[in-house]
């Protein structure tokens, strides 16, 4: 099949031995209860085979909505695989989960995946979702998300130092910047659960350009619609002051994206578009970054 004929959001694609592994949101269940993540292949980029289930929800799993955006990153001999689960809210209880970022592990690009680390990587009282990975040029694993307009109003870019085994956070999340520093071109959206502008962080991705350049990607909204904008850190590493671009990257309605290089070595831009449930699908634009 073609990339048009797959009903995807947040698509990432993972080269690996002269095959690519593409996952993304289930477009079908993105809003409601959900069950599980699926993948397809391809050695072209252009014909793809699947879907092939990745990772089917356990019995006892909890989250049972919003599972969104996986991505494969290869650590240490293994795939794992950072997804988004959310929560049935149930007043009933006193406490509640909150959506946020589990790793899960498995042995091929197509899983099967299972569960890995210890409940949600992000912290339980916070909103949180797209978490991608990053590794230091030492080795420090860490994982960048997105802390949600939900709690803030002002959606923010954050990060936060792994386990080597990345089982679980250590230390403290920090901030690397505000949806709002995507002045002028970002725009403001309203919802019901916010009194004022909501500003909305999106689907972070990092990729060096250099050793001293790290460029971070993210989705937000802009006066196209949904946006992709860049931000850069001063220091060339996740440590440093970030500022974000003064135009977008991307602003045609389409966002949530991560580049990968083919195996020719042209880098390549995926996203998905138009932002619009059942009509999304991923799309390939060649970028120089």
């Amino acid at each position: 099949m073609k990339l048009e004929e797959i009903n995807m959001r947040d698509p990432f694609i993972f080269p690996h031995e002269g095959i690519y592994y593409l996952t993304g949101t289930r477009a079908v269940t993105c809003w409601g209860e959900a069950d599980g993540f699926d993948g397809y292949r391809s050695r072209d980029l252009k014909e793809w085979e699947g879907p092939f289930e990745i990772f089917h929800r356990p019995e006892g799993f909890r989250a049972d909505r919003n599972y969104w955006a996986p991505e494969i990153h290869a650590y240490r001999g293994s795939f794992y695989l950072f997804a988004t689960f959310g929560y049935r809210t149930d007043p009933q209880e006193e406490s509640t989960h909150k959506k946020g970022t589990h790793i899960l592990r498995a042995d091929h690009p197509l899983g099967p995946y299972s569960l890995w680390s210890e409940g949600s990587v992000t912290p339980e009282a916070w909103n949180c979702l797209d978490g991608t990975f990053y590794s230091a040029p030492d080795g420090t694993p860490y994982m960048v998300f997105s802390h949600e307009w939900e709690d803030l109003g002002d959606g923010q870019i954050c990060a936060v130092r792994l386990s080597a085994d990345l089982r679980r956070a250590e230390g403290l999340p920090f901030t690397l910047f505000s949806a709002s520093q995507a002045q002028p071109w970002v725009k403001s959206i309203t919802h019901r659960r916010w009194d004022g502008p909501v500003y909305v962080t999106d689907g972070p991705f990092l990729y060096r350009k250099s050793f001293s350049e790290l460029l971070l990607l993210w989705a937000t909204f802009g006066a196209g619609g949904y946006a992709e904008g860049l931000a850069r850190s001063d220091n060339g590493e996740i440590t440093g002051h970030w500022t974000v671009d003064e135009t977008p990257l991307f602003d045609r309605d389409g966002g949530h994206c991560m580049v990968f290089r083919t195996f020719e070595g042209d880098l390549q831009l995926v996203l998905h578009q138009p932002n619009e449930t059942p009509k999304e699908h991923p799309v390939l634009i060649p970028i120089a970054l």
